[in-house]
């Protein structure tokens, strides 16, 4: 029976694999529930700050903000590229990472040098692997995104647009869609769209008056918004890990049942024909007697 008591070790070894899945599935479904909540309650800051922004900027058609201005000739663009800081979320970061090399590919064949900055180890490891220049990163961000540490790595990009040294700055993220679907995403974060900003008709215009000029309040507003967009990529990218990993870990427990079943299917067969050698060598040994 020693090929029986290697199978039973199997068996229990799988067993226990099963359990761990199992303990991570329910983990990522409950932190899951919290990053959609989290998701979802950042979007109401971000739209505010673009309708204000937006009604400013139509109030003062004379000036035209760093961020709303087409840049050229630099030959450099920046790449936010944002991913997970753990694994076992299944195609999540290969997906966003391939859609990123693609467009790194993209610019570099308009003769176009990217800077990145990334938020993520995944996404670290990745673009040192490829030889990408890497001005700035940040990691282990937890279960839960905090500003001030997104804005310190991003500020370098946004700073380097506004004082005209990058063409572009595009932002690759992964769009919680729903718990079953999520999609990889490359968008272009600055300059910021005309149809972005376009002011609600509806609405009536207003005059306002500014401290300390209209220029500084819809410079930082508008940087505002950009960290609101950061930010907002960065919690769907964090929903959409926690789904990702619940839907890898469900589909592991269920392989690891099926495993079992059939481990112990051969265990059962492999007894059977033991137990029938056995009875066939008593017989025999009987009617020699």
């Amino acid at each position: 029976m020693a090929a029986g008591k290697e199978i039973r070790g199997k068996i229990k070894s799988v067993e226990n694999t099963k359990k761990i899945t199992k303990a991570m599935e329910m983990v990522a479904a409950s932190k899951m529930r919290k990053a959609q909540e989290r998701m979802r309650s950042a979007r109401p800051y971000a739209e505010k700050v673009r309708t204000i922004t937006a009604n400013l900027a139509q109030a003062n058609p004379e000036y035209v903000p760093a961020f709303l201005q087409q840049n050229s000739g630099t030959g450099q663009v920046g790449v936010i590229l944002v991913t997970t800081d753990k694994g076992l979320c299944g195609g999540l970061n290969t997906n966003i990472l391939r859609a990123t090399t693609a467009k790194l590919k993209e610019l570099e064949s308009q003769g176009l040098k990217a800077q990145t900055v990334t938020i993520g180890s995944k996404g670290a490891g990745f673009m040192s692997r490829i030889g990408a220049k890497v001005v700035a990163q940040v990691t282990q961000l937890g279960d839960q995104p905090h500003l001030e540490r997104l804005i310190g790595p991003v500020k370098t990009l946004i700073d380097q647009y506004a004082e005209g040294k990058l063409d572009a700055v595009y932002l690759c993220y992964t769009r919680f869609i729903n718990t079953m679907k999520q999609e990889p995403v490359v968008q272009q974060l600055l300059p910021l769209s005309a149809e972005s900003m376009q002011a609600d008709k509806t609405q009536h215009a207003w005059d306002y008056i500014y401290e300390p000029d209209a220029q500084s309040v819809l410079d930082e507003l508008l940087k505002r918004y950009i960290e609101a967009l950061v930010y907002q990529a960065v919690a769907e990218n964090m929903a959409s890990e926690q789904s990702a990993r619940m839907v890898a870990m469900k589909a592991a427990t269920d392989n690891a049942g099926n495993l079992i079943a059939e481990l112990k299917l051969v265990y059962n067969k492999t007894r059977q024909a033991a137990i029938t050698k056995e009875l066939s060598e008593i017989v025999s040994g009987a009617a020699a007697v």
